[in-house]
């Protein structure tokens, strides 16, 4: 049994297999350069002057860290072939990306001259891995970048495994995987302080040989797509509904029931026709409070006495008394 024929059987499907994978366009190089960490873009960009949003490779193809290893392996003779002979920056990067994209969880043994293929790799038949596909990180002002994909994976999931799952399951092929891990803040609790599981996961940036558009958000989409397509998510998960629901629920629940007794009284109504009228009625308070002053000082001046706040605060006026007998208290 060959190689080729257990690639072929359904059930090895798990052994990390992949084919090797045919050069990356100027976009697929972009978003790989992109997709490299903060402190490596940096120093690239300061030592090779890669603009942002732009590739780093080099005409060849090559990455700076495959251009350094390329350079040092010639420089100590480790590239020459039998005849002595030095490939070039493509060859040699043909020769690694079929390095890298070999079969891998077989090996061949040789016994009384017989050559055969064992399988070493661990077979997986039904996994419960869980890979939740979310959009990527794009910053504000620039496209959405289709060469790649964000998952969330458990913790334990390693590149390996969501290469070969993705490429087992759902036959996408992948270029490069960057994973970085997201701890849960500490937040107090009543026994005292606790992380939050939900905000702890691992994240999984993959490369991808064909490119994947996301589906547009609602935001993005024009008025009346926008407006399609929330009639179709309401018509198939009643989302609105199920809010009303809960908000009707909420309120018979705490309505009229021991301590949460409760009523919508003014002034703490929120009807529009409650809350005008409150409006209305502190306004005319205050307008006959003006005017109440207003006519104190004339009489003060007047009687040629001097202007003093406590004085005209003592002084009955028609506003005042007209105030308090038309303006009811507004908390009783």
């Amino acid at each position: 049994m060959n190689a080729q024929a257990l690639r072929r059987c359904p059930q090895f499907r798990r052994t990390y297999a992949t084919q090797p994978q045919p050069p990356l366009n100027d976009l697929a190089k972009a978003a790989r350069t992109a997709s490299t960490p903060l402190a490596v873009r940096l120093r690239r960009r300061k030592q090779f002057g890669a603009h942002k949003g732009t590739s780093d490779a080099t005409p060849e193809g090559l990455t700076p860290t495959e251009q350094a290893r390329y350079t040092r392996l010639k420089a100590v003779g480790a590239l020459g072939d039998s005849r002595g002979r030095t490939p070039p920056p493509e060859k040699w990067l043909e020769r690694l990306n079929v390095r890298r994209s070999r079969i891998r969880g077989f090996r061949r043994t040789v016994e009384s001259g017989v050559e055969s293929t064992e399988v070493v790799g661990r077979k997986v038949y039904l996994p419960n891995i869980v890979l939740k596909l979310v959009r990527n990180q794009t910053p504000v002002g620039q496209p959405y970048n289709p060469w790649e994909a964000t998952f969330r994976i458990p913790q334990s999931v390693t590149k390996t495994d969501v290469r070969s799952l993705l490429l087992a399951v759902y036959g996408v092929k992948t270029t490069y995987i960057r994973t970085d891990n997201y701890i849960s803040p500490w937040y107090r609790t009543i026994d005292g302080y606790a992380r939050r599981s939900y905000k702890t996961y691992k994240r999984a940036v993959v490369g991808l040989v064909d490119p994947f558009y996301y589906p547009h958000r609602l935001e993005d989409m024009a008025p009346k797509e926008r407006e399609e397509r929330e009639k179709l998510i309401e018509a198939n998960f009643m989302i609105q509904r199920t809010r009303n629901l809960q908000k009707e629920e909420l309120l018979r629940r705490t309505m009229g029931q021991g301590k949460a007794n409760w009523k919508f009284k003014a002034p703490f109504a929120t009807k529009r026709s409650h809350i005008i009228r409150l409006v209305a009625e502190r306004r005319a308070k205050r307008e006959n409070l003006v005017s109440g002053f207003v006519e104190g000082m004339k009489t003060l001046r007047q009687r040629g006495e001097k202007i003093d706040y406590k004085k005209l605060k003592g002084l009955p006026t028609a506003a005042s008394r007209s105030e308090v007998s038309s303006v009811p208290a507004l908390v009783k």
